[in-house]
């Protein structure tokens, strides 16, 4: 194994393994071994699957500081892949079982307790590395990346923001067409539609399965878009984003296709409304269940508080979905450089749904949406 020279400490991936080796320090651990693809990324700049981070301590030097060590340990699919990605790593291409590579790349470095990732490791694959490395014990520590992928650095809030403007050049591109976009073409075919627009505008993929409601369909938060045909004067409810180097974008708007039930426009004003509230109240030092009680009182005084079946949002990062959480029940407290989508909403089954949905970073002195379409009814009348 490599470790790290001086000039390479600068990388921010260097910065975010040292933060997990202090953390794992404080359970007598000296190395830990990751296994949740997302913090493979997170920690290396790997972009492949089925792969592991093995990173340790190497003792203390001149600067009272411990060097680390660091091999991703992959198969020979992402030999060529991983040396090109993961500057400043050794790259080990087993061919055999995970505890041999592992027990082959601890050898000498007398770690006697490796740390695991408790919430991802199986019970199965923890069983045969137990097996697998004899005289070693693991040790299960929760959350060990997670908490740390909450806050974001410039280089993750600049990929979000690209992801962002992917998905909405790609929105943006869906809507020139017109009434004729969507008006005879089924749900199915408008998401590969967005889906396609998100490759063209440069995402790796979309972030998660486009949602795609058309009319009554709208009153069902995760709906997946099926063979329905999309009429004139629905309101057609969109759920998209894109992910770039390794970063999800995630938004929400309802086009309405001419002339538009008034009990709908109403309900759509009143989510706006929330969503400015929601928004208003995102700064540091607030729970999540503050900022969702913001727009959760304006949905409640409209009449409308048992339609309002979700939280007021989620992080963002590497994942669609990650911490914190903006909800009724959350007590954690927002911070600076987190990464949160604000999406209230309001459902009427057998009427259809309205969710209006940004993605917004949380500053030192408040918070700044990242996302730009509009939102006002108008714009989103075709």
């Amino acid at each position: 194994m490599k470790t790290l020279h001086e000039s390479e400490k600068e990388l921010p991936y260097v910065a975010r393994r040292g933060a997990v080796l202090r953390k794992v320090r404080g359970a007598h651990v000296k190395a830990v071994l990751i296994s949740c693809p997302e913090d493979v990324g997170y920690l290396s700049g790997f972009t492949g699957d089925d792969s592991f981070l093995l990173m340790g301590e190497a003792g203390r030097g001149d600067s009272s500081r411990p060097a680390q060590w660091v091999c991703l340990i992959t198969d020979g699919r992402y030999s060529e892949q991983a040396n090109k990605e993961c500057r400043g790593i050794e790259v080990h291409v087993h061919r055999g079982q995970l505890p041999e590579a592992v027990a082959a790349l601890l050898k000498g470095r007398r770690v006697r307790r490796l740390a695991v990732q408790a919430e991802h490791l199986t019970l199965q694959r923890r069983s045969v590395l137990e097996k697998g490395l004899k005289g070693k014990s693991l040790v299960g520590i929760d959350d060990l990346v997670k908490d740390l992928r909450q806050i974001k650095d410039a280089v993750e809030v600049k990929a979000i923001r690209k992801a962002i403007r992917v998905a909405e050049n790609a929105f943006r591109t869906l809507l020139a067409g017109g009434l004729r976009g969507f008006v005879g073409r089924t749900e199915r075919q408008v998401a590969a539609e967005l889906d396609y627009q998100m490759r063209l505008a440069g995402a790796d993929r979309p972030a998660f399965e486009t949602i795609v409601a058309a009319g009554a369909h709208g009153s069902l938060p995760h709906y997946r878009p099926g063979e329905t045909r999309i009429r004139r004067g629905q309101p057609v409810l969109i759920d998209w984003g894109a992910r770039v180097q390794g970063y999800c974008s995630d938004l929400t708007r309802v086009v309405l296709l001419g002339r538009i039930p008034p009990k709908l426009v109403r309900i759509y004003q009143v989510v706006l409304r929330a969503q400015a509230a929601g928004m208003a109240a995102v700064r540091p030092g607030i729970s999540g269940k503050t900022a969702d009680a913001a727009a959760r009182k304006v949905v409640e005084a409209a009449g409308y508080g048992q339609q309002f079946v979700h939280g007021l949002g989620h992080g963002l990062g590497r994942e669609v979905h990650e911490g914190p959480s903006l909800g009724r029940f959350s007590g954690m407290r927002l911070r600076a450089g987190m990464v949160v989508t604000v999406e209230p909403g309001i459902y009427l089954p057998g009427v259809g749904g309205v969710r209006i949905e940004d993605d917004v970073l949380v500053g030192s002195d408040g918070q700044r949406r990242l996302s730009s379409l509009p939102r006002a009814l108008a714009a989103m009348t075709l």
